[in-house]
């Protein structure tokens, strides 16, 4: 079928979200930047394009599409198919709980499993959001935890820190759109390396954590992303080990430190086997974030 018989085929919002869900269930695209599913990712590349409200669908199904929206719409489904580009490079957004972030390919695709906990001022590990007055995001990315750790922590001054200047690039439009630019500050630095006496309240960290068998058996969408964000050696805690061996230099007393490291947690308890190790409750399980406390850290 051409393009222009295409077109005289598909006209509602409707129309094109079948044809979507069907490119998308006929093809080998990987879902896991958002959705699950092809019609999930179907609502999000149509609906972030014709800058709709996901949650009021059934009002624009049967709304027609112009001719340019056509034209530039089928351009981002066939790029998805064809090309493998994930949703989120395409329309230049991602979500995290609530919260929209601006993202392109000098940054990971936000997912991390720490947004769950701080939409909920990371309760009950902190029983008053107040009292927490330094944050440190590392290996920030996008910026996406620390601009929620920005709203859930009103009074906290928060660094957002990442070896990458690409990434921080990025995440400085982030804080730009949230306009917390008076309370936060980016920093280049590989982990701790440029923190030289700093001290903070709170710790988070969603480094990288894919190791390497993984890392090779990745999906196209998956190599779309920067791989400095992505790799951590063998066994995907290569960060890890130096975030909790350094930790306690950055922290506070009474302060915390919590990493999210992925599947993980048999390899990590094999490193620490004398670290006591507290689990975040997280909607895939407790297995995936952990906490730990400045007086649990080794000097």
């Amino acid at each position: 079928m051409t393009q222009t018989q295409l077109f005289k085929e598909l006209f509602s919002i409707r129309d094109w979200l079948r044809y979507a869900v069907s490119r998308f269930e006929s093809s080998d695209i990987f879902f896991g930047h958002g959705t699950s599913n092809a019609y999930d990712e179907a609502v999000w590349l149509i609906f972030g394009f014709l800058h709709l409200p996901h949650d009021t669908i059934e009002n624009f199904l049967d709304a027609h599409i112009t001719s340019k929206e056509k034209k530039d719409l089928l351009f981002l489904i066939e790029k998805r198919v064809n090309d493998k580009v994930p949703t989120a490079y395409l329309l230049n957004e991602a979500w995290l709980r609530d919260y929209k972030f601006y993202v392109d390919e000098r940054v990971i695709i936000p997912r991390s499993l720490i947004a769950e906990s701080l939409s909920e001022n990371l309760y009950p590990w902190i029983d008053d959001p107040e009292i927490i007055y330094s944050a440190l995001d590392l290996c920030t990315g996008s910026g996406c935890l620390g601009i929620m750790m920005a709203h859930s922590f009103q009074n906290a001054e928060i660094d957002l820190v990442d070896l990458s200047d690409k990434a921080l690039q990025v995440a400085q439009i982030n804080v730009d759109q949230y306009g917390l630019d008076d309370r936060i500050e980016l920093i280049r630095s590989d982990l701790f390396d440029a923190l030289k006496g700093k001290k903070y309240d709170l710790i988070i960290s969603n480094p990288p954590y894919v190791n390497e068998a993984s890392v090779k058996n990745f999906p196209m969408e998956f190599l779309k992303e920067p791989s400095l964000a992505l790799g951590s050696g063998d066994d995907g805690l290569d960060h890890t080990i130096r975030i909790i061996h350094e930790a306690k230099e950055y922290l506070n007393d009474g302060g915390m430190l919590i990493v999210e490291i992925g599947h993980n947690k048999e390899a990590l308890l094999d490193k620490f086997p004398a670290l006591e190790f507290q689990w975040l409750d997280v909607s895939l399980g407790n297995d995936f974030v952990f906490m730990l406390q400045k007086s649990q850290l080794s000097h």
